[in-house]
């Protein structure tokens, strides 16, 4: 009791020490000093009185909304985190080359069509693709348990070879409960309940109700059921706490300024990624100029590198030249501490639908990165972390389809080899964009990635796909089985895996 006690007098002192360095603080300082002036706040009951005008205009409720948003990412004082390793660097450290002024003019004129002039890309490769990333996961090991000493895990027979605890079905029901078949559903066309177009329209009135309250946590709960297309920009913002004050747009335009001034090798890499996925793609073609914009942007933003104090990774450094191994000369790089890998841009894209302003589509997706993207290419034995995901997919398949996991296991097609992919770019890519949007909801919703990377939907699209997956003798074959999943409704899978076939 004294430890637990102990543990949140440390994470309310840690949330309170990162509030005082923001933007609200000092809004809420001044509001505090101008509220000394009003007739209705008395000496006597100062303290009293200026908690009660907060309450009433509203103040209170936007630092509830700051405290929930620290707490969805804060790490759990079970899982304490490591120390920070490193201090902000000034970007002065960070750049690897001056832009000529002439350069610099001829960016900003066309920055807004950024796609029609990228450099000489036929030279570089993305650092590393999803399959690269997953042969690094198999081969992780823990040394305890090299000769079976596990009984709960002696008899798994994935891919994934660390014993971690995952949720298995009646915990997942009871984690996923409002996604029952007794529960109304956006992105379900038929329900036993209620039709589904009375529903939808008191959906559409509890959300509006929700967006009006400005309450974080009661949006969360909101969507959890889906989001009204309508809707959803201002839900997804609430939840994330993106309000788009003058100073974070005056910030955007100094990340822009950056991008124009300073050339760097990860550029390049950024407009590789964007040619070879969303530039491709029959949805997301037409953002290309977004993803270029906001892509360079956060390769340049430090405020990036704070989500390291709860990521396991640590971000790469370089040394400036002729400084090589000695610490003192050593800069993060690049300056968000984020390498781009083969397929990052799809983050970005399925945003760019809600989205059009470019600071508050940079926002918007800065934060659903250090909320969640990130966990989806960091080894962590976080239960939201690329390893536990993929793990809960081979149990979760190796439990109830036995048949197909052995059948797929035989004929060298480890069902983890052909869904990973999906999971890492969080199925961006692969679903139709409502549809996948339908499936963010719930991610934002549950503050989970269990539900789509933690490959719940993976699981389920094989089983829907079971009977044609097991007549295939190869990879390649399984792989074409499941190649299109554009035609896919994620709610109803989700559903009938979790409460109707599986027990």
């Amino acid at each position: 009791m004294l430890q637990e006690e102990s543990d949140l007098s440390l994470v309310i002192a840690q949330i309170v020490q990162k509030l005082k360095g923001s933007h609200l603080y000092a809004q809420l300082e001044r509001q505090a000093w101008a509220s000394l002036q009003r007739p209705e706040i008395k000496l006597e009951s100062l303290k009293e009185d200026i908690k009660e005008f907060f309450k009433t205009s509203g103040w209170e409720k936007k630092l509830q909304n700051a405290v929930y948003s620290e707490l969805s990412v804060f790490p759990l004082p079970s899982h304490p985190a490591a120390p920070p390793e490193h201090l902000k660097e000034p970007l002065v450290y960070m750049r690897k080359a001056q832009r000529p002024v002439g350069e610099q003019k001829e960016l900003l004129n066309k920055w807004n069509e950024m796609g029609t002039d990228e450099p000489d890309l036929s030279l570089f490769r993305p650092v590393y693709a999803p399959k690269d990333f997953l042969e690094v996961l198999i081969n992780l090991r823990n040394p305890n348990y090299e000769n079976g000493d596990s009984l709960s895990f002696r008899t798994h027979l994935g891919l994934i070879q660390v014993p971690l605890k995952v949720k298995d079905i009646p915990e997942l029901k009871e984690f996923f409960v409002e996604l029952g078949l007794t529960t109304g559903q956006l992105g379900i066309d038929d329900s036993t309940q209620v039709p589904p177009e009375l529903f939808e329209n008191e959906h559409v009135r509890i959300g509006q109700k929700v967006l009006a309250e400005q309450d974080s946590a009661a949006a969360q709960q909101y969507v959890r059921q889906g989001s009204p297309t309508a809707l959803r920009a201002e839900l997804w913002a609430l939840i994330l706490n993106i309000s788009s004050q003058p100073e974070d747009i005056l910030y955007y335009e100094q990340l822009k300024t950056n991008v124009i001034q300073h050339d760097l090798l990860v550029d390049s890499l950024i407009y590789k990624d964007v040619k070879l996925t969303a530039s491709n793609d029959d949805y997301y073609f037409v953002f290309e100029d977004y993803l270029y914009q906001v892509l360079l942007c956060f390769s340049r933003d430090t405020s990036v590198l704070g989500h390291f104090a709860y990521n396991s990774a640590s971000p790469p450094k370089s040394y400036i030249r002729g400084k090589l191994g000695l610490e003192e000369y050593a800069v993060f790089y690049p300056p968000n501490g984020v390498i781009p890998f083969h397929g990052f841009s799809m983050y970005v894209a399925p945003l760019c639908f809600l989205y059009h302003e470019p600071s508050k589509l940079y926002q918007i997706f800065r934060e659903m990165y250090v909320r969640f993207f990130f966990r989806l290419h960091s080894i962590s034995s976080h239960p939201s972390g690329i390893v536990s995901l993929c793990l809960l997919f081979e149990t979760l398949l190796q439990t109830y389809l036995p048949q197909l996991f052995y059948h797929l296991r035989e004929i060298g097609a480890q069902p983890l080899r052909i869904s990973f992919k999906w999971m890492v770019r969080a199925f961006s890519g692969y679903l139709a964009t409502d549809q996948l949007l339908l499936l963010w909801d719930r991610i934002l919703g549950y503050n989970s990635l269990e539900i789509l990377a933690g490959k719940i939907l993976a699981a389920a699209v094989f089983a829907f796909r079971a009977v044609n997956l097991m007549e295939v003798t190869s990879l390649a074959a399984a792989e074409a089985v499941l190649a299109d999943l554009s035609t896919l409704k994620v709610m109803p899978l989700l559903q009938i895996f979790l409460f109707a076939t599986v027990t």
